[in-house]
């Protein structure tokens, strides 16, 4: 288990899925299982192809002048290495039982074997340096096998970087836009030569050309954004989700890319409020402890839970702003995080709620872009808490 320390605390406070519907978009009441398809055609050494089909997304339809918005929620992931807790396995299967859709951030020294470390040359590190170690082999098959399987079920996968660096001079906020093309071409590499690096027989190559489908990331920590973006604009990229502190109001763009930031969400119990994350949620319950005594956490998983509810239900009440919540496969504090996520996941995606979408990150993006600018200009007018009417503000 990693050290809390080696993660930014951020957002800590003043005190320390149904059919398309009309004007939205949705992964459906389920997640089809894409039939087995031998049309796969190899891209470089055959680490990813082209030519897989999966489910098609609904394509995003335009709002009206005064008519109501759907509830986007994205649940994200950063990281997404499968190191042998079942919890990237289990997330998919929730997701496909309420026809979610997710973004999983990759990071891509989880296809490096740490017996090819050296081909990693993090900026302002040393070579093969990493701040969250590297995978066993056995967990990057695991990895291969739950990311391709993901992609197919209809999953976005955008990238966590590479060596997560959060501190000192070699952190990622202090990188400039070079460094950070340079990083970003390593994590694409990793994830698109894996069968060169790691010479494995066994597992498939991931059905999808990673180039074509990185359109968005995560920073570690949240940090280094400002610098990132004007590479990340260069590349092509359409959204970033690297910024903390955001509020619940609709999204806009930095630099031409849409800024989906972590959001400051209400935290039962306390006067200030959290980011939206598990790790801020932990830092604000257990300090540096990833391991506090066990009696706390009945508490603290219905305090999480709580919070995440409390942010939802304020959007979803009033200005209908996307609600984003970022996740680690982490067994934290006993699991009590992932529990609380599964739990609020499936409170949001009641049948009951027919206006509700569980997201990607891409979803949301592509339907952003079909939107009337006017339209989204009259959402954006909303505060944290306002409530959405038909004329607009």
């Amino acid at each position: 288990m990693r050290e809390v320390s080696r993660r930014g605390i951020l957002g800590l406070g003043a005190g320390a899925a149904a059919s398309l519907a009309v004007a939205g978009c949705s992964s459906g009441s389920g997640t089809p299982k894409p039939a087995k398809t031998t049309q796969a055609k190899p891209i470089g050494d055959g680490s990813t192809s082209h030519g897989v089909r999966r489910p098609e997304a609904p394509k995003p339809e335009r709002l009206e002048r005064g008519q109501k918005p759907p509830q986007f929620v994205v649940f994200s992931w950063d990281g997404a290495g499968e190191v042998g807790n079942g919890l990237f396995p289990r997330f998919r299967k929730l997701a496909a039982d309420h026809g979610a859709a997710m973004t999983f951030f990759l990071s891509g020294i989880y296809c490096l074997p740490e017996s090819k470390k050296s081909l990693y040359r993090p900026p302002n590190n040393p070579v093969g340096a990493s701040d969250i170690g590297y995978l066993t082999d056995e967990h990057i098959k695991e990895t291969l096998r739950n990311v391709r399987e993901a992609w197919l079920e209809g999953h976005e996968i955008g990238t966590h970087f590479n060596g997560h660096f959060c501190s000192g001079s070699g952190s990622v906020e202090h990188w400039t836009p070079a460094q950070w093309k340079s990083e970003i071409e390593q994590a694409v590499s990793f994830v698109t030569e894996w069968r060169t690096n790691t010479r494995f027989t066994d597992v498939e190559p991931l059905p999808f050309d990673y180039r074509k489908e990185l359109i968005g990331g995560r920073t570690p920590c949240l940090k280094g954004q400002s610098n990132l973006l004007p590479t990340a604009r260069e590349l092509g990229w359409r959204y970033d989700a690297s910024s903390p502190g955001g509020r619940q109001v609709w999204p806009s763009k930095q630099q031409g890319i849409w800024d989906f930031p972590l959001q400051q969400i209400p935290f039962p119990g306390h006067s200030f409020e959290v980011l939206s994350m598990d790790y801020n949620i932990l830092a604000n319950q257990s300090r540096n402890s990833t391991n506090a005594p066990p009696a706390n956490y009945p508490g603290w998983r219905k305090q999480a839970t709580d919070s995440y509810l409390a942010g939802f239900q304020r959007a979803y009440e009033t200005n209908r702003a996307p609600f984003f919540i970022g996740n680690h496969f982490e067994q934290w504090n006993g699991g009590i995080y992932m529990d609380a996520v599964e739990e609020a996941l499936k409170h949001m995606a009641d049948e009951k709620r027919k206006d509700v979408r569980l997201v990607s990150f891409k979803q949301l993006t592509d339907w952003l872009d079909a939107q009337d600018p006017a339209v989204l200009a009259d959402l954006r007018g909303l505060d944290v808490g306002q409530a959405w009417s038909a004329n607009g503000r």
